[in-house]
């Protein structure tokens, strides 16, 4: 056995003054290990002492600051990616693999998928099932978890060392995400929650990722892995052996694992939540998985059951509090502007981003399909980015630090006392341009809504330009606008007009 405090102990002597050889510290510990031995120990000893290793071989520390803007806005799924996906397929059925047999199955079980989404039906993953779910949900959601990101980001609340708890891992979409969003420099410790057959193709997707994001793959339910199973405790089956005995793997040996009662920097939850029986009981186990100072980030599929379902369970998370001294509070996009109010409209709810180019492997597939007179193609294409999202802090931050006040603004609660009157309104905006050329629309919210509200602009001016110039998630404030009840759609419209002024009050 290695003396490992030798090796962290020359380490933190030399992190200030050179790079850290692996051949140089060799030669300081007793029996002098064969520097491979020792890099394999900085390896599993890098997080703690936040060190990243470079191409050359040798270890320098990670830099104080935390993650910047990194401008994500990817326009296709990476090619190493792709090929890698590829590759798995051709591994099963050959070169021919979206032709004949192979394709009709895989093209059914996309299907399926997209059925038992719609219907919240249970879904189960065979191997065929987490191929044809790779093929048609990977760019997407790749795309997706940085975008959500973008909002831990900008107020400095991503480390560049980060210990992350992807439950429900999939095939990966959101890790390779999370991997390229990062910067070059960051160091990871990536623990994947997967117990279905996903987990072949998550292993091979893993392998692309660089050498500073180290990953392992528990093979086990969220709820063992949480402790939420009697007997299940947290003690997962870590990654396949053989990665880790290999010293230029990107995984953590058995040995090596950290202890996994550590806090959680960053939990995820990637199309997942809905899934379980108990989806509220997950995350508030979630939550207390948590660092202080750690996030849960949840997103989700943007059609009108699942996004509702998130918000469902957003709510009930927050008013469950999990761990009386750590309640959680919900950092974005759904800020409760009225500290004493609870929003209780369905809150349908969601972000768009730029679509992605159309991978070869979904091109295959959908050109590939038999089609009938009205069948039209693009049937097993998906680049549309649009996914609802939530996420909560168990510190109490907020992305935006702003509060109503009684004395300027009415609450959307009491819109009916206000119908035909002009109002001002604090007010996060919760869509993009939801109309079809006519007046622009836009969903809006305060926390305090018990009914649907739209900011309707019938006329747009220099003074209320701010209202389709925000961001998803911005808030506004909206005075002197004109609130009508809209009987077609069971829906307050607060109309913006050329006497009405919209101010950014945080982007």
């Amino acid at each position: 056995m290695i003396d490992r405090t030798a090796v962290r102990n020359n380490a933190n002597y030399l992190r200030n003054v050179r790079p850290i050889d692996p051949e140089e510290i060799a030669e300081y510990i007793e029996g002098t290990p064969h520097p491979a031995v020792v890099r394999e120990t900085l390896r599993e000893e890098a997080f703690d002492l936040r060190l990243r290793e470079r191409d050359d071989g040798t270890f320098v520390p990670v830099e104080e600051r935390p993650v910047g803007q990194p401008g994500w806005s990817p326009d296709a799924l990476p090619e190493r990616y792709t090929f890698a996906l590829e590759d798995l397929l051709v591994e099963e059925y050959g070169a021919n693999w979206h032709r004949g047999e192979s394709g009709d199955a895989l093209r059914e079980r996309v299907r399926d998928l997209k059925a038992d989404y719609l219907y919240e039906n249970d879904v189960e993953y065979d191997r065929v099932a987490a191929l044809g779910y790779a093929i048609y949900h990977l760019p997407a959601y790749y795309a997706t978890v940085g975008y959500v990101l973008d909002n831990l980001v900008e107020n400095g609340l991503l480390d560049r060392t980060l210990r992350v708890l992807d439950v429900g891992a999939g095939v990966g979409g959101p890790a390779l995400g999370l991997c390229d969003y990062l910067p070059d420099d960051a160091v990871v410790e990536y623990h994947a929650v997967e117990p279905s057959a996903a987990t072949d193709v998550l292993d091979r997707m893993l392998d692309e990722t660089g050498r500073n994001f180290r990953t392992t793959v528990h093979e086990t339910t969220a709820e063992a892995f949480l402790g939420l199973e009697g007997g299940g405790g947290a003690a997962p089956a870590a990654a396949d052996a053989s990665d880790a005995a290999d010293p230029d793997a990107g995984y953590a040996s058995d040995a090596a694992d950290p202890a996994t009662d550590d806090p959680f920097d960053l939990v995820l939850f990637g199309n997942v939540l809905s899934e379980f029986a108990d989806p509220v009981a997950v995350a508030d186990a979630a939550l207390d998985a948590l660092a202080p100072d750690g996030s849960l980030v949840a997103f989700a599929p943007a059609d009108r059951n699942t996004a509702i379902g998130l918000r469902r369970i957003e709510r009930e998370v927050v008013a469950s509090g999990g761990d009386p001294e750590r309640d959680a509070e919900i950092y974005s996009p759904t800020l409760r502007l009225w500290p004493d109010a609870v929003p209780t409209d369905p809150g349908w709810s969601f972000d768009v981003a730029g679509d992605l180019a159309v991978p070869p492997f979904q091109r295959r597939l959908d050109e590939a399909a038999a089609r009938g007179e009205t069948d039209e193609p693009g049937e097993f294409v998906n680049v549309d980015v649009q996914f609802a999202y939530s996420i909560l802090r168990p510190d109490g931050r907020r992305r935006v630090d702003v509060e109503a006040s009684a004395e300027r603004c009415a609450r959307m609660a009491e819109s009916e006392r206000h119908v035909t009157e002009r109002v001002n309104h604090l007010a996060v905006k919760l869509s993009h341009d939801l109309s079809e050329g006519d007046n622009a629309l836009y969903r809006v919210g305060d926390g305090s809504q018990a009914t649907d509200h739209y900011l309707v602009c019938t006329r747009e001016t220099a003074l209320n330009r701010d209202l389709r110039e925000a961001d998803y998630g911005a808030v506004v404030f909206v005075e002197n606008g004109l609130v009508l009840w809209n009987e077609d759609e069971g829906a307050y419209n607060v109309v913006v007009d050329d006497e009405t002024v919209v101010d950014l009050v945080a982007p």
